[in-house]
């Protein structure tokens, strides 16, 4: 992926250093708030009630440094607004400016204006609109403020201990991320949001699992427009992608954890319908092609 040189967002709040607003509020909420790519691993029933990310508690996450861009330094925080200058926050801020011109395209197509996230790099720990946040939760979109929240030690983790190497296995979790705010801005996080709290377990799992193949989808979407736009990927960047939806599918989450695979609690997908899902949006660059809840078959 050529992404050096390429404009680098305004819209990046770089917290890491700070304490991230993170000394008050209650836990993160999924249900109602957040949402996060980490996939869902398995029968660890603290994760599933409060929210956490079970690769926290099975040990797949970790507090080192990312890798595949280039690692991050300890300098001061840049603070809200300013460009920060180490290249892995570097390399966000650059996919993130895109996903800003793709949906503005995208959005004006459709005689709509596209309002774009802001984008934050804590560590550690961080206040959000949704509760605090943790970097064990991995990457993570909040609603209630239009923020997209990363600790770029999560990359480190999706290399070294999910197997999903690769600078554009990186640009997808973003996009996936920016995917969740495009459901906000077309209003499906609140549709999606009303009709959990009419579900039992099980099905509010299930709308969740669409939730996240949409998303999922949406990052194919960007992805089509921003190759058309920019020729900026290179042979194996797609294949790095589709590895990384495989590597966070909730049925090789839970291999990997050595437990059961249990569908009923899937709240992201199967490895081969995130790999579909994100094909889907890909093949055409079309938000239509990427209705997840009118179909039976994901």
């Amino acid at each position: 992926m050529k992404w050096e040189g390429q404009r680098e967002s305004d819209n990046v709040d770089d917290l890491r250093g700070s304490d991230g607003g993170g000394g008050g509020g209650g836990g993160f909420s999924i249900g109602g708030g957040g949402l996060s790519l980490g996939g869902v691993v398995i029968a660890l029933v603290a994760g599933w009630i409060f929210g956490i990310n079970p690769m926290t508690l099975l040990g797949l996450a970790d507090g080192g440094r990312m890798s595949s861009a280039p690692p991050q330094s300890r300098s001061a925080p840049a603070g809200p607004g300013a460009h920060p200058q180490d290249a892995g926050a570097k390399f966000v801020s650059v996919v993130l400016a895109d996903t800003e011109d793709v949906w503005t395209r995208v959005f004006q197509s459709a005689g709509q204006t596209y309002q774009p996230p802001r984008l934050v790099l804590f560590s550690n720990r961080v206040q959000t609109a949704c509760g605090r946040g943790a970097s064990a939760m991995g990457p993570f979109y909040c609603p209630g403020d239009s923020r997209v929240y990363i600790d770029l030690s999560f990359y480190r983790t999706l290399r070294d201990r999910l197997g999903a190497p690769g600078d554009f296995a990186q640009a997808y979790v973003i996009a996936h991320e920016v995917g969740h705010h495009v459901q906000h801005l077309l209003g499906v996080t609140d549709k999606v949001d009303a009709l959990r709290r009419r579900q039992s377990e099980r099905e509010a799992n299930a709308t969740s699992v669409r939730v996240e193949l949409q998303a999922d989808c949406l990052a194919g979407v960007w992805a089509y427009h921003s190759q058309q736009s920019k020729g900026w990927l290179e042979a194996g960047d797609i294949d790095e992608a589709l590895n990384a939806a495989s590597q966070i599918g909730d049925d090789t989450l839970q291999r990997r954890s050595g437990g059961d695979v249990v569908p009923e609690s899937f709240t992201h997908g199967t490895s081969d319908q995130r790999q579909r899902w994100f094909k889907r949006g890909l093949a055409q660059g079309s938000i239509r092609d990427c209705d997840t809840f009118q179909t039976r078959s994901l």
